[in-house]
């Protein structure tokens, strides 16, 4: 274990292995540091089981010997264990002043001898299990680092108590943004802290700015919530316990002549029990499900947030009218029920709408008050506490992605104006869109529209919409085709591969454990959409092509005309054929289903 000597800080503080060996044998895996060769441990092939290193490894039996960069993790399937390594990594910047990575390729190693005493059907679904680890090898936005937790934000970590940064960085971090945190437990019984890696899902990202001939450090850093992962259509609202799906905390930290400031923001999906399946639609009907606990679902999620943040005011952005009203309303009708809650609705569609992004500024004025005494996080360079934020603002949409972005980079630049006159950055007539080089206001934009790209890419599969409004403060032609382009693409993802995606966000979150006992995938949904869409594809491509033949020919004479209103009439009944069954064609999750 590397540990600083006292000597060298004030405080000791625990790091990780950052460059470690691969051993590959027939019969075991041998993970090692490289400066330190006999501090490993071995992975046996045949059942998983973990033993540290007790001397010199015999490398000369050694199949294949490379660099890994640290141990995600394992996780047990019917044949075996399987062990998550990260292969490639790449360093994004500094998260006060300890270097941050980002994964670049992660890969399972197997250790699976028992797939030979599987049954035929076993074997099929451990087919499937390991379809699904190649997809998460595959997930974006992982983030780490090998010297301190980033999964507290600023104001808690000046807050934890002293000797907390010499526990293993595994201990430090908040269990809610620990992605991985379901398949550390093997590595966590077997004691080998050192190498345990601790991922973030989201977003890290710095950039600086130059203000009286100073270098400001901006860094924005987004952390998921892992108590209800999935995708768009697949997770929706909050569950039983209040957890709501794409929950991020957006930590904007400011670095500036040795002050150090934060300010945060929370989003995520309308608290409430309700769906939104995919049916082929490209807006699947919004449905508010009825229950008798909806009213302690919102309150458990509000609790949590005011233990954890203090006040909240909970910013609505959906449409008060048409196909979004009903949730709308419904969350509004609830939200009366908490008086400790304050509750904004605001139709961002409504009131910005025919790019009047400028209206922006009428929700500001609504909330100004409570926004400034909620204030933000602000320590000098001596540690000294200068302010504390005592609340946060919860934004949310429909899918808590475009809108909720662009409301949040705009009070975000507030909250940064106010950090800077407080510095004496900026003078109190002065403001960061006007004071600073174009190219520096670029940085600040980048930086908000980098992130919401991140956060829509592992919600939605796409890069976020309205990210030119972010960027230039308009939306732009380009900015147009972009869109329209990112929404047809989600609506392909969403309806054709997000349930392969959403089982292996299951499986390793731990929502699906693999079993003997549990019944077969393949056996929990009636229908095979993988088998329906080709047939409905086929009869549709065949359907249209045969009408645009005769059509071209209904002029010739009256059979022709006549067979032209049958193909006519036929393609019509078969695509209502494949539109009515929707639901059954498009990709759906087969180990949770809806949560």
């Amino acid at each position: 274990m590397e540990i600083e000597s006292p000597s060298s800080t004030a405080k000791s503080h625990f790091k990780l292995w950052s460059e470690l060996e691969l051993h590959e044998f027939p019969d075991k895996f041998v993970i090692r540091p490289v400066k330190f060769p006999d501090q490993g441990f071995s992975i046996t092939r045949s059942d998983g089981s973990f033993r540290k290193l007790d001397g010199e490894v015999n490398l000369e039996t050694a199949s294949r010997i490379y660099t890994i960069f640290g141990v995600a993790g394992t996780i047990r399937l019917l044949a075996g264990t399987f062990v998550l390594v990260i292969t490639s990594r790449k360093e994004v910047g500094t998260y006060l002043g300890y270097p941050v990575f980002r994964v670049m390729s992660m890969k399972f190693l197997s250790c699976n001898e028992g797939l030979r005493n599987l049954t035929n059907q076993q074997k099929k679904d451990e087919a499937y299990f390991q379809t699904l680890l190649r997809v998460v090898e595959e997930t974006p936005g992982l983030y780490y680092s090998y010297e301190t937790d980033i999964t507290l934000n600023l104001q808690r970590r000046y807050k934890m108590a002293d000797g907390w940064i010499s526990k293993p960085i595994w201990k430090q971090a908040d269990p809610r943004f620990v992605w991985n945190r379901n398949i550390l437990e093997e590595l966590i019984e077997n004691k080998v802290d050192e190498f345990i890696v601790s991922l973030l899902q989201v977003r890290f990202q710095t950039g600086q700015l130059k203000l009286n001939n100073m270098i400001s450090t901006v860094t924005l850093i987004s952390r998921r919530c892992t108590r209800r992962l999935g995708t768009r259509m697949w997770r929706r609202g909050a569950n039983l316990e209040g957890d709501t799906a794409n929950f991020i905390e957006t930590e904007q930290l400011l670095e500036y002549n040795g002050f150090k400031s934060s300010f945060l923001q929370v989003r995520g999906s309308i608290p409430l029990l309700w769906e939104q399946i995919v049916d082929l639609s490209y807006k699947p009907r919004l449905a508010v499900i009825e229950h008798q606990d909806t009213p302690m679902v919102v309150k458990r999620h509000f609790h949590d947030l005011l233990q954890r943040y203090g006040d909240i005011i909970a910013l609505d952005l959906t449409d008060q009218h048409g196909n979004e009203s009903l949730i709308n309303l419904a969350f509004a009708t609830e939200m009366e029920k908490l008086p400790d809650i304050r509750y904004v609705s605001f139709d961002f569609h409504q009131r910005c709408g025919n790019s009047n992004f400028e209206n922006l500024k009428l929700l500001y004025d609504e909330i100004a008050d409570d926004f400034e005494k909620q204030g933000y996080f602000l320590e000098t360079k001596q540690g000294e506490l200068v302010a504390e934020q005592k609340g946060t603002i919860r934004s949310n949409c429909i899918d808590c992605l475009d809108r909720t972005n662009v409301t949040q980079s705009y009070l975000a630049r507030i909250s940064l104006n106010q950090q800077l006159q407080k510095m004496c950055g900026l003078s109190q007539s002065e403001c960061i869109s006007t004071f600073t080089e174009d190219e520096d206001l670029e940085v600040f934009r980048k930086l908000w529209v980098d992130q919401g790209d991140e956060i829509s890419l592992e919600y939605s599969g796409t890069n976020a919409l309205k990210g030119d409004i972010v960027r230039y403060g308009k939306q732009t032609i380009s900015g147009l085709i972009k869109d329209g382009i990112s929404a047809l693409s989600r609506y392909y993802l969403n309806n054709f591969q997000d349930g392969v995606r959403q089982d292996a966000i299951d499986l390793i979150s731990g929502n699906y454990t693999v079993s003997g006992n549990n019944p077969s995938p393949f056996q929990l949904n009636k229908f095979e959409s993988r088998t329906l869409f080709p047939v409905a594809s086929a009869l549709l491509i065949g359907g249209l092509t045969v009408t645009s033949i005769t059509l071209n020919r209904a002029g010739q004479n009256a059979q022709s005309m006549i067979s032209s209103v049958v193909c006519v009439g036929a393609t019509a009944g078969m695509m209502a054929l494949v539109k009515a069954n929707g639901r059954q064609i498009c990709s759906r999750p087969r180990l949770c289903g809806l949560l």
